[in-house]
């Protein structure tokens, strides 16, 4: 084994473990939004409410005249 074979290999074992920790961090933030998301099912299905990001309120002119 060369000394070019030697560096080759630990700058691609280097490299393999950078993007490896660059993906683990990426997982690892985005597990409390996960979480709320979760929270947020959970409590929208106990309660029987409808997500209020969907839409906004219809305003008191969209709504039927009754009478």
């Amino acid at each position: 084994m060369k000394w070019d074979d030697v560096t080759l290999i630990v700058l691609a074992s280097c490299g393999l473990v950078t993007l490896l920790l660059a993906q683990i961090n990426d997982v690892l933030d985005k597990v409390p939004q996960t979480i709320r998301a979760w929270r947020r099912i959970q409590q929208e299905l106990r309660d029987g409410t409808e997500p209020e990001s969907h839409g906004t309120p219809p305003e008191a002119g969209d709504q039927p005249m009754v009478g």
